[in-house]
């Protein structure tokens, strides 16, 4: 070994002791008599102290030769330091060398290796080996390790089965592009990665693994976004003779340990919520619910307490609906204007914003007074239970877009108000999903979370005749308005399930050849089953207090999905592409 101790490690009850520690150079400084390093390993940093005078010579002109991130191993005397650092858990030492060897040499990195680097995204993206040098970096990663342990730990204590799955599959037309791999021994044909484990699982089930789980990877070929990557990581669960109620119960169980074991919080039993709530309340299926501001209308299909006043925009629009901000009816004018233009912004797509302020002197004040008194804006205070000091904003329009828009304006009240704190969890399950969603430019039926979900028992006999009322079986996880998962009951019948690919589209043909083997599994006594899977980069994430994935995954791809540090994706060799039996034609720009 090279070292017999870590640079995090050594304590006043070492000093005395000759120890031999290994890392990089986070810094030399050079007061004439006094030299110092700062050596640096991922547990910690440890100073060494060179006295000029008593030194070896060789030390001393080794010591003045060393750059930032050089590799060298100290043996030393542990002593007691005179100036101690509270700052490091190894303040209160320093080592006295006797020895120092120059491992290897480093040429200046590109920023520096510190909490708050210098470094922007692209450079360290491009330099990722050593930005994993960084506290903030290795800290992230420490947290996924742990969440992977405490996972394996609970579920393990449970009877669930770790068990692999293929990653060279066959390609499937539903849900997100696949990522396609030529196969050199069948010319012509291809494997697809997998996007989830899901019809494997499903197997495992029939095979008689009643409790599976996997921390898998998984692959879209999907466009990004900071919490998106092509490559993925999934809790993968699965379990058999159970009905959503026992799905729920377990993986609430879990995500309640995980909290517990790794942040020492108690999150309470989670709350549940329907989806038609979740819209009609929030407008999204992701609520953040760590604050209210529930969406109150005031016209609708069962109401109008706006129409016939001359104000054309509430008088065309099928749905006016508003929130209530608390404490912000001081907002300036100059404030008001910008929500106006945040809402009009195209990603955001609302025509125009009105408002009423509703002043501690009892007084209201509103963007149409020209066609409301003040006797009919109380109205609108007593919809809202609008409070002395608070905000009303109101959207109108076409409905699913209205409630889009507000949606976004919620979160960003939410935001400017600080209710959306990072430390501060709020979980709780949707549920009863539609088990369909109808597409109008291919007018044709979705599965809105997969083909393999079951619809819910008492929803059946619509099937049929009124296939967009089914609800799912269904259920999706969110944590601080993020889904950090979901799942369902699975069909396990193979006639529903022939129904199911019927509703989508599929010919018999079609359906056969794509999941012919999970149709031809189920007449071999399929158990009732079903399962979920958790997004665990986003997890980890939610837990880091970050926004964005990336920053918990050791070597993430950019917005564009490339891997600037190793310069991927590439073009391969033609002799590569021969042997494939693959065509490329490279398109040029003139």
């Amino acid at each position: 070994m090279l070292r017999s101790h870590t640079c995090g490690e050594l304590r006043v009850s070492n000093v005395g002791q000759i120890v031999t520690i290994s890392g990089w150079v986070q810094g030399v400084r050079d007061k004439g008599a006094l030299l110092w390093i700062d050596l640096r390993d991922r547990y910690g940093i440890t100073q060494i102290t060179i006295e000029t005078e008593n030194a070896d010579k060789d030390i001393v002109d080794c010591v003045r030769s060393l750059g930032r991130e050089f590799v060298i191993s100290v043996t030393g005397k542990v002593a007691e330091r005179y100036s101690k650092s509270d700052k490091i858990p190894t303040g209160d030492i320093e080592i006295s060398p006797v020895k120092i060897e120059v491992l290897n040499t480093a040429i200046t990195p590109p920023f520096t290796i510190e909490d708050d680097t210098d470094g922007g995204d692209d450079i360290r993206m491009k330099y990722r080996y050593l930005d994993l040098r960084r506290n903030t970096v290795r800290k992230n990663l420490e947290l996924r390790h742990r969440m992977a342990i405490e996972t394996r730990n609970y579920l393990d204590k449970l009877n669930f089965l770790e068990v692999e799955t293929p990653v060279l599959i066959k390609s499937t037309p539903e849900g997100a592009r696949d990522f396609v791999v030529p196969s050199r021994m069948n010319p012509g044909e291809f494997y697809a990665l997998p996007q989830s484990p899901q019809t494997f699982k499903q197997l495992l089930m029939i095979g008689g693994f009643d409790r599976y789980y996997q921390i898998v990877k998984c692959f879209r070929d999907e466009d990004l976004r900071a919490d998106r990557q092509p490559e993925f990581t999934q809790i993968d669960c699965e379990m058999a003779f159970v009905e959503q109620e026992d799905i729920l119960n377990t993986f609430e169980g879990l995500v309640r340990h995980l909290f517990k074991s790794v942040k020492g919080i108690d999150i309470p039993t989670l709350t549940r919520m329907t989806y038609a709530d979740a819209m009609k309340f929030y407008g999204n299926d992701k609520p953040d619910i760590r604050f209210e501001m529930k969406f109150t209308e005031l016209k609708s299909n069962f109401l109008d307490l706006v129409g016939g006043k001359g104000f054309p925009v509430f008088d065309n629009a099928p749905l006016v609906v508003g929130i209530c901000a608390k404490g912000a009816a001081e907002y300036t004018r100059k404030q008001l204007d910008e929500l106006t233009e945040y809402v009009k912004r195209p990603q955001i797509g609302a025509s125009g914003l009105v408002y009423a302020r509703y002043n501690t002197d009892g007084t209201i004040k509103s963007s149409v007074d020209k066609f409301y008194n003040e006797e009919e804006l109380k109205k609108w205070v007593i919809t809202f239970n609008a409070q002395p000091g608070d905000l009303i904003l109101v959207l109108a329009g076409e409905e699913n877009k209205t409630r889009k828009a507000l949606s976004e304006l919620r979160l960003e009240m939410g935001n400017r108000l600080g209710l959306r704190d990072k430390n501060k969890f709020a979980c709780h399950w949707v549920v009863d999903f539609p088990l369909l969603e109808f597409n109008e430019e291919l007018n044709r039926w979705h599965a809105m979370h997969h083909p393999f979900t079951s619809p819910k028992p008492e929803d059946m006999a619509l099937i049929d005749s009124n296939p967009g009322s089914v609800r799912a079986n269904a259920y999706d996880m969110v944590i601080n308005g993020v889904e950090v998962g979901g799942g369902s009951i699975r069909i396990f019948n193979k006639q529903l399930q022939a129904r199911m690919f019927d509703l989508l589209g599929f010919t018999k043909e079609e359906a056969q050849a794509q999941f012919g083997f999970l149709m031809n599994a189920f007449e071999f006594g399929a158990p009732p089953h079903g399962g979920l899977a958790l997004g665990f980069d986003r997890l980890c994430s939610l837990f880091g207090g970050s926004e964005s994935i990336r920053d918990f995954i050791a070597f993430p791809k950019n917005n564009s999905g490339r891997d600037v540090m190793i310069d991927s994706p590439s073009q391969i060799a033609q002799a590569q592409l021969d042997e494939l039996a693959i065509k490329v034609e490279l398109q040029t720009t003139k």
